[in-house]
Parts: structure tokens; C-alpha cells; sequence
């Protein structure tokens, strides 16, 4: 399946080099580029691709607010924040506004489009080097807009469940949930999916913030 991509940078030498990357790629395809925020919501609503990179900073509307416009949409299109910026804040408010994953621009190129592959199959990314910080951010800071009653535990998934939450939050893969537990790969993929599906998540990542937010992972665990 070819994977469809639009690039959202101000910078007209970046999307010229993720542009010409893809082209040397069996299964991505760039469907579009945008300079601006504002032209990135337009594109993505005319062409529907399943990823579109999104840098922070751009002109009148910042990537932020792009990604909150087209993860509002309803639609099946995954933001993948790509920046120079990996400030805790930007982290933290992309990920509010729905995007699937956060790159910054000195990763490896082939590690960028690792990245759009993985977001587009449903899974989540952060990149290494601002991932402890993020994790310690959610753990040492709910979100203020969020009441007391909103942080305790999910409601409606079983202990088991709750067990796999809390080790998502803490950033464990299948594998490890599964080695950690004592059950196999295939349920741990299992109990994830069903966590996905019960509380509304859009994926691994919003998972991450659901245990923070639910008191599930404590500070420095």
C-alpha cells in the first residue's frame, strides 16, 4: 500500500529534501506541500493524504493549531510533528492537539520516513532524544484544564487492562508488556487494541497521556 504524504514546512529546502527521499521509496507517494499552516488544513482537507509532516513554526497559523484544525476534522489523516524546536511545551501541545508523533530535523532522513510509516500504520513516535523529558512532563504535570475526578483510572476496562495502561504510560513495547506480565506478544497486542478501542485513543501515544492524566504512572516511577 502506497502511503500518502504531504509536507507542511516554510522552508522550501526541506520539503525539496523529504520530496526527493520519497521519490526513491516504493510506498510513499507526496500528494502535496504546504508553506503555511493555513495552506496545510487546505491541502489535507482537498487530498486526504494518511500523513501529512508538519513543522512548528511557520507564518499566521503555526503547526500547532494546523494539527489541532485537521485532527478536529474527524478524519483519517496523522500529524507528525517534524521541527528544529524540541522545547517540552511544543512536545507537550502537539501532542494535545492530536498529533501522532514528534521528529526533530537532525534525525537521520531514513529515520524520518521510518517515522511516517509507523504513524501511518496506527502507532505512535518520539523521537529518543525528548522522550524521557516528555514522560517526566506528563508524570510531574497533569493537565491543569483537566478536573481531580478526569485523573483517576479509566472506568470500564479490566485489571488487567489497567495493568497494560500503566506499562504503555511507562513506555513499554508489546514485547516488553509481555515479558513484564508473563503473557504472550499476542495478547499484549490484543490488550492494547482493546485499550485503543475503549478509551477512545488515538493511538499509542494519546494512550501515554490517558495514564499520565489517570495518576496510573507516578513521577520517576
Amino acid at each position: 500500500m502506497t502511503i500518502r504524504v504531504v509536507f507542511a514546512d516554510d522552508q522550501p529546502l526541506i520539503r525539496a529534501g523529504l520530496r526527493v527521499l520519497c521519490a526513491d521509496t516504493d510506498d510513499l507517494a507526496v500528494v502535496g506541500e504546504a508553506g503555511t499552516g493555513t495552506e496545510a488544513v487546505g491541502l489535507v482537507r482537498e487530498t486526504r493524504p494518511d500523513v501529512v509532516v508538519m513543522d512548528i513554526r511557520m507564518p499566521g497559523m503555526d503547526g500547532i493549531e494546523a494539527a489541532r484544525a485537521i485532527t478536529a476534522d474527524g478524519g483519517t489523516t496523522r500529524v507528525l510533528m517534524l521541527t528544529t524546536f524540541d522545547d517540552d511545551e511544543y512536545v507537550y501541545a502537539s501532542l494535545r492537539a492530536g498529533a501522532s508523533g514528534f521528529l526533530v530535523k537532525d534525525m537521520a532522513l531514513e529515520d524520518i520516513l521510518a517515522a511516517i510509516r509507523v504513524v501511518a500504520a496506527g502507532d505512535g513516535l518520539i523521537a529518543p532524544s525528548v522522550t524521557r523529558r516528555l514522560i517526566e512532563e506528563f508524570a510531574a504535570r497533569p493537565s491543569p484544564a483537566a478536573p481531580p475526578a478526569a485523573r483517576r483510572a479509566p472506568g470500564g476496562i479490566t485489571e488487567r487492562e489497567r495493568e497494560v495502561l500503566t506499562l504503555v504510560g511507562r513506555g513499554l513495547s508489546n514485547g516488553e508488556i509481555a515479558a513484564d506480565l508473563s503473557i504472550s506478544v499476542a495478547t499484549a497486542k490484543t490488550h492494547v487494541a482493546r485499550l485503543l478501542t475503549k478509551l477512545d485513543a488515538r493511538d499509542r501515544v494519546h494512550l501515554v497521556i490517558l495514564a499520565y492524566e489517570a495518576g496510573l504512572v507516578a513521577p520517576r516511577e
